[in-house]
């Protein structure tokens, strides 16, 4: 396996020359670019990640209320323009991807804000999620082709509940991608959202074997992997049963500057496990 961290964990930490000087000498083999393409000079940050020796292994989709603009992102929506702004985001990030390097980017389906819905206690009905996932199956399609064309492979996110509610463990994903029918579109699990609506890790994980192109590692505090209660050694056990062998991307919540340690500690906790 490859080791690689979501650069959007540092945007409101320091500027990014900072923290890739600190990543560069971190052990890990890449970095993840976060998805704001209109947000960030392409050229500078190239030169950047040249200087430093940082290849990118994709990019993080800024969906939902981690980015300012992200409330229009949403390919379930039932409003047309919100729908070919999500379109429309996901072929930007995938030219910038092709200037940067990496060949991942992860898609989540938002949708709609739902009427008398109570998030916190209640999933949609097996039918909804059906009809949903049919509705996102021909965008997916369209995305996945323009993504294919510009040297990228879109990964299908779950969400927790509380994020979006028809997408939201390994069983939803492989549904939709069943439906699309294209080679070009994988899986992608997190495992800060899998504690929250995963039965077990194991059977997630057994269950989406070669679909799964990426992962997010978090641990159920949004900590650095090792810093919370998740069992990541059935995780990791699992990922060595599917001869997984592509990136475990580092996702946490980084409130200051003061992280070097935490990671150090983090990334020979994960490799420690693989090991």
């Amino acid at each position: 396996m490859k080791y690689s961290i979501t650069l959007a964990s540092f945007r409101n930490v320091e500027p990014l020359e900072e923290t890739l000087s600190k990543l560069a000498k971190s052990g890990l083999d890449a970095v993840e670019m976060y998805g704001e393409p209109g947000a960030v000079k392409i050229g500078k940050v190239k030169e950047t990640l040249s200087s430093f020796r940082m290849p990118v292994c994709g990019v993080t989709g800024m969906w939902g209320n981690v980015s300012r603009d992200g409330w229009k992102r949403k390919i379930l929506s039932s409003d047309p323009a919100l729908v070919r702004a999500s379109k429309k985001y996901v072929r930007d990030c995938a030219r910038m991807r092709a200037e940067l390097g990496g060949d991942v980017m992860n898609v989540c389906l938002f949708a709609d804000e739902l009427k008398k819905f109570d998030g916190t206690h209640c999933v949609p009905s097996e039918d909804k999620k059906e009809r949903m996932a049919r509705r996102a199956a021909p965008i997916l399609s369209e995305l996945c082709k323009f993504a294919a064309d510009n040297g990228v492979r879109l990964v299908l996110e779950p969400l927790n509940r509380y994020s979006t509610p028809f997408c939201t463990n390994a069983r939803d994903a492989i549904r939709i991608v069943d439906l699309v029918g294209d080679d070009s579109l994988g899986i992608l699990l997190d495992t800060f959202h899998m504690n929250i609506e995963e039965d077990s890790f194991e059977v997630a994980v057994e269950s989406v074997g070669g679909l799964l192109e990426h992962t997010h590692f978090a641990d159920n505090n949004r900590k650095m992997p090792g810093f919370g209660h998740i069992d990541f050694h059935s995780i990791m056990k699992s990922l060595k049963k599917i001869d997984y062998k592509r990136y475990v991307s580092f996702e946490p919540n980084i409130l200051d500057a003061s992280y070097d340690d935490d990671l150090e500690t983090s990334l020979k906790f994960i490799r420690n496990l693989a090991a």
